[in-house]
């Protein structure tokens, strides 16, 4: 797992916390809450190498029953769009979780 990106269980409040990534350089955390994680069965016949998404799960702990009762892997899915940012008067191009509608 990515020490820089939250999971769904992790606050959305240290979205702009920056943390060392160990070479010294600052690392940001990206606002992301768990209404924003959507979770999938995979499709029948598909693969961990190539994941189709089936039927999507309302939550996350309907997900892991499901996942246990019928012996498959699920899938998390987060939708992100780049957008502008202006970093010590310099602009950057940073993601932004969508929310969903």
């Amino acid at each position: 797992m990515d020490p820089v990106r939250p999971t769904a269980n992790e606050s959305s409040t240290t979205s702009t916390t920056a943390k060392k990534n160990g070479r010294g350089e600052r690392r940001r955390r990206w606002e992301m809450s768990p209404a924003d994680v959507r979770y999938f069965l995979p499709k029948a016949g598909t693969s961990l190498e190539h994941p189709e998404l089936g039927r999507e799960i309302p939550s996350e702990n309907e997900a892991l029953v499901e996942s246990f009762r019928t012996s498959q892997p699920f899938y998390t899915l987060v939708a992100w769009k780049a957008v502008p940012e202006m970093e010590d008067g310099a602009p950057k191009i940073v993601k932004e979780a969508l929310k969903r509608s």
